[in-house]
Order: structure tokens, then sequence, then C-alpha cells
């Protein structure tokens, strides 16, 4: 894990005595692309929040590159109503952003109409895209994404995904992504981890889609993602 932008090990945290995360250790090295799964609580935004030192583990240890540079978008940002703030000084917000860059991150996130919007009237998609250019902003090296299609519609989602494909692409920016889109997400990953409060699995998607226990967390969503795959691989995992 020593060369790794970031990696977790034997991550434990509880909440009013029930585990959130048991043990979970983890390594992302540069350029790649994890996404998390998991059903719904099972510590999938608590495990980004440890790694990105926005809340503290019980136990274990995060560890980052000294190099690192993070932008992250959170599952929830609550506007305050009563600060009217538009979108162009949003992003402008604390920090210092040559003009060229500032325009060429807006015209690659498409939200050239927004500039002079007010915050607290933008739709939640509209506002994933605004959190995602201004985590572009901080020139990463890692992209930290929680749930950022959830407020979009099926067309949304897909030129949203297609977005973070191309920015892992071009920039050779590593993503760290937490989704419920298996069968849209799964294909530009190069690695899978399945989180209920342990780690499940991990590895990559043709693997994790043939694993005991990933099969039965998300059973109703196996007939969609085993028409998009052909799979030559075998996968063993460790119980």
């Amino acid at each position: 894990m020593s060369n790794a932008l970031i990696s977790a090990e034997n991550i434990c945290l509880k909440h009013n005595g029930k585990s959130v995360l048991d043990d979970v250790s983890f390594a992302l090295e540069a350029g790649e692309f994890i996404t998390l799964i998991g059903p719904n609580g099972a510590g999938k935004s608590s495990l980004i929040k440890v790694l990105l030192g926005l809340i503290k583990a019980d136990s274990g240890v995060v560890k980052k590159s000294k190099n690192i540079r993070l932008g992250y978008t959170p599952q929830k940002f609550i506007i305050n109503e009563f600060i009217p703030i538009c979108v162009l000084d949003f992003l402008k917000l604390n920090q210092q952003i040559k003009p060229e860059f500032l325009a060429e991150t807006i015209s690659l996130t498409g939200v050239e109409a927004l500039l002079q919007n007010s915050l607290k009237t933008l739709s939640g998609g509209e506002l994933q895209r605004i959190l995602l250019t201004r985590a572009l902003l901080a020139k990463p090296n890692l992209l930290v994404l929680d749930e950022p299609a959830q407020n979009l519609d099926v067309a949304g989602q897909m030129q949203l995904y297609k977005l973070i494909q191309d920015i892992h692409q071009q920039q050779n920016c590593a993503v760290l992504m937490v989704s419920h889109d298996l069968h849209r997400v799964m294909k530009e990953s190069s690695q899978v981890l399945c989180l209920y409060h342990h780690i499940c699995c991990i590895g990559k998607p043709e693997s994790i889609l043939k694993d005991a226990q990933f099969n039965h967390l998300f059973a109703d969503q196996m007939d969609d993602l085993m028409a998009t795959y052909q799979h030559h691989h075998n996968h063993f995992h460790e119980h």
C-alpha cells in the first residue's frame, strides 16, 4: 500500500453501538477507477468521510500520498437559502483560479448557462454538475464522488457518467465513486469494491459478478448486469 494515493488499513467505526465499518482495508493507486457499491446503510458514505478526514474512525489508519490533490463531491450539499450567492461566485469561493483554467473547466462540465443563477435555484442535477466543476478546480489527481448521479434522470445519469469517464481518461485522474447504477458504472471501473460494513469482495468487474456475496446482495439487479457482460475470468473469494 506504500505507493497508493490513499489507503485504508483496518478501519473500524461504530455508531450507537452498531458496527458501521468493520476492519476495512484497501488501497487506491494513481489513475485507478474504483467504484464503491453496497446496499443502503452499508457504510459507503462513512468510509468516504473517514478517508477524507471528515469523521474519525474508532481504529485503523488512513494513509495519503504526499502529492495527493483531492476533489470531492458530497452526497448531500445543504445550501443556506438566506445567503444569496451566484454559481460563479460559489465556484471561485476561497480559491484563486486563473481565468483561463476556470473557463476551461466550466466548458468541460457544460455549466456556462448557470453561472449567474443563484445557487439555491438550481435543480438537483444542476447542483451536482456545479459541485463536480468546483471539485475539478482543485486540479485533483483523486476525484472522490459520493452518489454523483442520484438526482438525475436516466439521460442525465448517462451524460454525467460519460463526463466522469472522460475526466478519468483524459486527465489521468484517479476516481473513487460511490454508485448504485451498477450496470452503467462497472464497465469503466478498474476495480469494484463491494461493501456491507466489511469488504464483501473487491476485484475487476467481470470477476465481481461471479462472487457469491455480491450475487446475494444485488440479486434484484443481476439479470441486467449479466446481460451486460461476457465472462472469461474466475474469481475466488475468501470468506
